[in-house]
């Protein structure tokens, strides 16, 4: 079901699925007349079709068609239920980006029986438990919700794994006149390390889905916003609570001693170092042998330990507050959204800068596309060039801190648009507009690239830049980059043309990585640390493999052009192009992100300044943070271990100090759903 689809986020749970014997679209189930019709909707607009029916012999049917920005989803679902409610028989067909949706499940004789994309299992059934999907229709979520509500207790098995609770969260009116209604919010665990939250009617039908990107029935799309709204003032009502219990003022100075130290400034790792921290600013930083402890201090022992800035994601769309615990709780006390939902982007700032939020510090750019098929969800859209100058300066009137331009945005409009956003001290990135090369881009004056393939679109073949709009921003590096000749004067020239302009690159090699290499099945290494710390639904979604591969290709090929990306990244590093690290992931990425950066050349210190120090100056905040010394912020974490010798001990995080206020990093991976440290 799509309540079990992705690794962490309902962001992402929402849009994955994976592969086995593809169903044609005119062969898919055809809804009646009489379904009930939910419109896939963002703030950028229509996504698609979602309906659920019952069919004249029982089955419980979906049916769902989505285009998201030239990715395709068309997948059915029919089922059966047996005598407890519970699916007894469950069928998916259809096609995703990754490939083929087939999957089935069957209860026969005490046994259940399943095969996915991903798996393959069996187990005994002695007592009702419901078959989390990995993937399938909106249908397929409303059945698991309705049984679950039904259940006395609220609470019901899952299979393969885990369980699942429901908590009712608030009330909201929708609707006029006749169509008026009084909904239910629930928040849905043991599904995600986040509580997901569901809308439910009256006799605790499902009702929609008001979550990035939201399954809303066809007469209600306009309540969508209200819905939001309500949505997150319920969600957050706790978390008050959580920021004053996570979170400990110092009485007075606290001193880090014998600690190996990263020195972000010098690129370099300190032995034996002593650092105090005192009114939230660093006051002292050398070694332990000649730092003076001021009297009373708190006191820290370092030893075996690495303490590190406060580490950055500058690519992260924040999908929930517990978004915000759980980047705490790898030391990322700094994060560039790159694009979300303004208003809730706004709710949360406001909320912790009252106290009511634990957030790191968070830098938004506000996420401009024309309007067409594949605008980008939660966009701000805009038809005319005048529109886009007016969404720039209403990210300058936001507080915002860059723009960020996509695919479908006219590139007619880019140079008045980035005119705009520099007079007004914006920092300008995005996508490249469908018909144009990156450096058409640069030259209208981009300050940044976003993702790896934008870099490496500047190499592909005109065929590729007049539908780069779509899934072939993916495909065409999938299928051309393993052939490109790095040393040859194009690709050459064009790194030497971004060093020159000093033209940051936030690569998100992770996403890529997961697009292109994984086979179904596989464990992807940005999660295999995290195994047996989330519920089993979740872990179950980091096998989900890439992208389907073209029928001419095959994922060897995907695999060699993933190859000369990682070759291209050290190419660039070396050629001095500033790397800012992000991961456009669930939250739990970065970590291999930098070790990613350490197979393409980066040494230990230089792929650490990457998530550090470098995203500091992207921003323009580094003469207060992104480095340890003194009269800066006190953002700080301390890690078990030796990230020089091993950089994934960043994992490891024990301590994390922001603006001084120390926080505990087991008490952060609690509070963000984890049972435990990563290995």
């Amino acid at each position: 079901m799509a309540l079990a689809r992705g690794a962490i986020g309902l962001g992402l749970w929402l849009l994955t699925g994976t592969a086995l014997a593809q169903v044609p679209k005119d062969q898919l189930a055809k809804p009646p007349a009489d379904a009930r019709h939910f419109v896939i909707l963002s703030t950028g607009g229509k996504h698609g079709d979602s309906w659920m029916w019952t069919a004249p012999d029982g089955a419980l049917m979906g049916r769902e068609s989505m285009v998201l920005r030239g990715q395709v989803w068309e997948i059915d679902s029919s089922g059966a239920a047996g005598k407890d409610g519970m699916p007894a028989r469950l069928d998916i067909r259809g096609v995703t980006p990754q490939g083929d949706a087939g999957e089935t499940f069957s209860v026969t004789g005490g046994n259940a029986q399943w095969k996915s994309q991903i798996d393959a299992g069996s187990a005994a059934y002695a007592k009702p438990a419901f078959y989390a999907s990995v993937g399938g229709p909106m249908a397929i979520n409303a059945w698991f919700v309705e049984r679950l509500l039904a259940s006395s207790n609220k609470a019901m098995d899952l299979l393969p794994g885990g369980r699942a609770t429901a908590e009712k969260m608030t009330t909201l009116d929708v609707g006029e006149g006749a169509s008026r209604q009084t909904i239910t919010l629930w928040a849905i665990y043991g599904i995600s390390n986040s509580p997901l939250p569901i809308w439910t009617d009256a006799q605790n039908r499902f009702f929609g889905v008001t979550f990035v990107i939201g399954w809303l029935p066809e007469a209600y799309t306009s309540e969508m916003p209200k819905m939001e709204a309500a949505q997150s003032a319920a969600m957050a009502a706790r978390m008050p609570a959580l920021a004053q219990s996570l979170v400990t003022v110092p009485a007075g100075p606290v001193a880090f001693t014998h600690v190996k130290l990263f020195d972000a400034d010098g690129l370099k790792f300190l032995p034996d170092q002593s650092v105090v921290v005192a009114n939230g600013k660093i006051a002292a930083v050398g070694p332990a042998a000649s730092v003076k402890l001021p009297a009373g201090a708190k006191v820290i022992d370092g030893k075996g330990k690495t303490l590190v800035p406060g580490m950055w994601d500058v690519h992260m769309h924040i999908g929930d507050d517990y978004t915000l615990l759980q980047e705490l709780s790898l030391g990322i006390t700094s994060i560039r959204d790159p694009g979300n939902n303004d208003k809730l982007t706004i709710d949360r700032r406001t909320r912790a800068a009252a106290g009511k939020l634990l957030s790191p510090h968070v830098y938004p750019s506000s996420l401009i596309d024309g309007k067409g098929p594949n605008t980008a969800q939660v966009a701000n859209v805009a038809t005319s060039q005048d529109e886009a100058i007016g969404w720039v300066r209403k990210a300058k009137e936001n507080g915002f801190t860059g723009v960020k331009f996509y695919g479908t945005f006219n590139p007619a409009w880019l140079k008045a648009s980035i005119d705009e956003a520099h007079k007004l001290g914006l920092h300008v990135h995005g996508h490249v507009p469908q018909g144009i090369r990156p450096l058409d881009a640069v030259n209208a004056g981009y300050d940044e690239l976003t993702h790896i393939n934008w870099i490496v679109m500047q190499g592909m073949p005109d065929s590729v830049i007049q539908t780069s709009n779509g899934i072939m921003r993916f495909e065409g590096p999938g299928r051309y980059a393993k052939d490109l000749n790095l040393d040859g004067p194009e690709m050459s020239g064009w790194v030497k043309t971004l060093a020159d302009r000093h033209i940051y690159s936030d690569p998100t090699m992770v996403a890529f990585e997961s697009l292109y290499v994984p086979e179904n099945g596989d464990l992807s290494p940005s999660y295999a640390p995290f195994v047996g710390t989330l519920p089993p639904v979740t872990e179950r979604g980091f096998r989900s493999g890439g992208f389907q591969v073209p029928k001419d290709l095959t994922r060897a090929d995907y695999r060699k052009s993933w190859a000369k990306m990682v070759d291209l990244l050290g190419r660039m590093h070396k050629a001095g192009v500033p790397i800012a690290a992000g991961t456009d992931g669930n939250g739990i990425e970065i970590i291999h992100e930098l070790e990613i950066y350490r197979e393409a050349g980066f040494t230990p210190a230089e792929a650490l300044a990457a998530a550090t120090i470098v995203p500091a100056r992207l921003v323009g905040v580094d003469k207060t943070t992104g480095s340890i010394a003194v009269g800066k912020t006190a953002d700080l974490v301390l890690v078990e271990g030796d990230p020089e010798a091993r950089i994934g001990d960043l994992r490891q995080t024990r301590m994390v100090v922001m603006d001084g206020k120390l926080m505990d990093a087991d008490a952060l991976r609690k509070a963000a759903g984890y049972s435990g440290r990563p290995k």
